[in-house]
């Protein structure tokens, strides 16, 4: 049997900025003219830090910001953390800082953390990452006046699959790293899965396609689906859903491929009672969470949702 070892052809150490809200702007608008970037939102109601050193590996500082009502209440309030794409190489957390602003104004403390990606370091790094932001929020829950037990994470294509992951595997020590904030838990009470993929492996899934390049998660595993299928299967939730996964949104564009293994994962969700919803914009492009006509509709979903899994504000 043949040995393959693994490729750091893509730690470069560069950052990636091929992925931006522009170009996905300027691609978009070929098939979709009418589009419009969402602008940052400004509001008296919504405080604003930006730039919170949540885990320190080596001498890499990862970052989050931090978005949240203005106004006081003994009330603790739910708390979503929101997670950018970009293909776990490129991509900024500033995207969805719209969306952060928006959502706090709607009651939530929202939380946009950046994560290391396969330009820096390989899988299951940004995992271990995003799992030590979780626990950061937890510890910090008192600052923010953050119910625990009514804890999000949101993302976005690769960050939609980093979130349904984040949400699979709560306890499980393969991914939960070995720094920052260890005393506090990762667990968290619902997914929202904007256009993230289930499965690397399923017969729906589009990733591993190496043929005219390589392809976005290999660079990220170092590893064609070829050559290590077992850890293309170990990082897919659909591997671990089960009687543990908290409450779950999809939020889908028309593009089919982008929520590979989705109906799989539905099937176990529903098998133990555990609530689901699918909202699906026939007409958008992969992007459209960062685009008006999508992005309004979409938040109004994710405020249904989390209302219904957490209780009315």
């Amino acid at each position: 049997m043949q040995s393959f070892g693994q490729s750091k052809a893509g730690l470069t150490g560069i950052r990636d900025t091929s992925y931006t809200t522009y170009s996905a702007y300027l691609s978009t608008k070929k098939t979709h003219p009418e589009i419009k970037i969402v602008p940052q939102f400004h509001s008296k109601s919504v405080k604003e830090k930006r730039n919170i050193t949540y885990c320190k590996t080596g001498e890499r500082k990862l970052l989050l910001d931090a978005f949240y009502p203005s106004s006081k209440t003994k009330t603790k309030r739910a708390a979503i953390m929101i997670i950018h794409g970009g293909g776990w190489r490129s991509g900024n957390r500033m995207q969805h800082y719209p969306l952060a602003q928006l959502l706090a104004d709607f009651g939530y403390v929202c939380f946009t953390p950046e994560y290391r990606l396969s330009t820096e370091a390989l899988y299951p790094a940004a995992i271990n990452d995003l799992k030590a932001a979780l626990r950061w929020i937890r510890s910090n829950a008192k600052t923010y006046n953050i119910d625990d037990n009514k804890i999000a994470v949101l993302g976005f294509s690769a960050g939609g699959q980093l979130a349904a992951l984040l949400g699979v595997t709560t306890g499980n020590p393969k991914f939960e790293g070995k720094e920052c904030n260890l005393k506090s838990l990762s667990a968290i009470n619902a997914i929202v899965d904007l256009d993230g993929t289930l499965s690397f492996v399923h017969p729906e899934s589009g990733e591993g396609d190496d043929t005219k390049k390589t392809s976005a998660a290999t660079y990220w595993f170092g590893y064609s689906k070829k050559e290590n299928p077992k850890l293309w299967q170990e990082a897919s939730p659909l591997t671990y859903v089960g009687t543990n996964t908290p409450a779950t949104l999809f939020i889908n564009s028309s593009v089919d491929r982008m929520h590979a293994g989705r109906n799989d994962f539905l099937k176990v969700l529903n098998e133990n009672n555990i609530y689901s919803e699918v909202k699906t914009f026939s007409d958008a492009p992969h992007s459209f969470p960062l685009f008006d006509p999508w992005f309004e509709p979409t938040v109004k979903y994710i405020d249904e949702f989390l209302k219904k899994v957490f209780g009315s504000k």
